[in-house]
């Protein structure tokens, strides 16, 4: 019996819809040059809602979207721990 995700990776053609410009707040999600962005959707604040981190290339950072529901973001924050902005160690 075949996989279900081989077969779907072997037996269907991809359609991926046009991009879009993610917003947050009044304005657009965003990174820091060079641009290097490692975006993941987790439930930072257990509030049942998954909401946007993105890693940033320069520094290790991560800036953190929370979701305010029907596809709303608020405005990016740095991830902060122990009261500093958090940094992922051996990053530029």
């Amino acid at each position: 019996m075949l996989d279900p995700l081989l077969f779907a990776l072997l037996f269907q053609d991809p359609q991926f819809t046009e991009p879009v410009r993610m917003k947050a707040g009044d304005g657009l999600v965003r990174v820091e040059s060079p641009g290097w962005a490692a975006p993941c959707w987790h439930d930072v604040d257990r509030d049942g809602k998954k909401d946007l981190v993105v890693g940033q290339f320069r520094d290790g950072k991560m800036r953190l979207y929370r979701s305010l529901g029907d596809g709303k973001l608020a405005e990016g924050r740095w991830l902060e721990a122990g009261g500093k902005v958090a940094e992922v160690p051996g990053v530029w």
